[in-house]
């Protein structure tokens, strides 16, 4: 009998054991941040000091620290007013999860995205309400590594609305004609030379066709900046 209490002893020891264990565990973990921008942190950061949290965001990213958030708090602490740091236009490609790249949390970033992180009038009008109205410190127009409408825009494509779509890609073609390799899509090399190129063209039609950001930039309350992002490291290479 004393021999059958002691079998039935170890299972229940060895499970209060884990249990502890498990306790300890959880108790060691860092608090999941749910911490949002409010009105007085975004008015006292400055353009420099946002793109240099967006550039130690990446660098996290990149090495897989990403911060641990509680977006269910996130959510419900953002809901009464939105202070975002920054606009991101961004490629729709699934592969460029534009708060993740950057460790921002919710209500950081205004994204706005198009196959080719192009600008239009619509954008513009985002971006001016994101910057002049909302208070966003940044633009930034990323382009990244293998993006399927700069291939598209290089092969020249057909394909209903996509084909007036890659029509805003092609002047980022033809600036890219004096690359001194193959000018296809198969030459990786030129692809991002395109890219880069219509990250360019971006940037000079914002401050071109937006007075309002144009000055703003002038003044120094907003910062206009362009990168390239590279799928296979997660990493980011500035454009000028």
């Amino acid at each position: 009998m004393q021999s059958s209490n002691k079998k039935a002893f170890y299972p229940l020891a060895l499970l209060g054991l884990a249990a502890i264990l498990a306790a300890c565990m959880r108790n060691q973990e860092p608090p999941a941040d749910s911490h949002v921008t409010t009105a007085e942190e975004q008015a006292h950061l400055t353009p420099d000091e946002v793109l240099r949290q967006f550039k130690e965001g990446n660098a996290r990213f990149h090495s897989g620290h990403l911060t641990l958030r509680n977006h269910s708090e996130q959510v419900r602490k953002s809901a009464p007013g939105q202070f975002p740091k920054a606009f991101v236009l961004s490629c729709v490609d699934s592969r460029v999860p534009v708060e993740d790249v950057f460790d921002q949390g919710i209500g950081d970033v205004f994204v706005g995205r198009v196959a080719g992180n192009f600008v239009n009038e619509d954008l513009l009008g985002s971006m001016e309400f994101a910057c002049k109205v909302a208070g966003a410190k940044m633009i930034l127009v990323m382009a990244h590594q293998h993006c399927g409408a700069i291939k598209g825009a290089i092969d020249d494509v057909k394909l209903g609305h996509l084909t007036s779509l890659l029509q805003n890609i092609k002047p980022a073609v033809a600036r890219s004609q004096d690359f001194p390799g193959e000018k296809t899509s198969a030459n990786p090399l030129f692809m991002k030379r395109v890219a880069e190129n219509n990250v360019r063209l971006t940037l000079a039609k914002i401050r071109a066709e937006s007075p309002i950001l144009k000055e703003m930039e002038d003044k120094g309350q907003i910062k206009i900046v362009g990168a390239f992002y590279r799928l296979t490291d997660g990493t980011l290479e500035f454009v000028e």
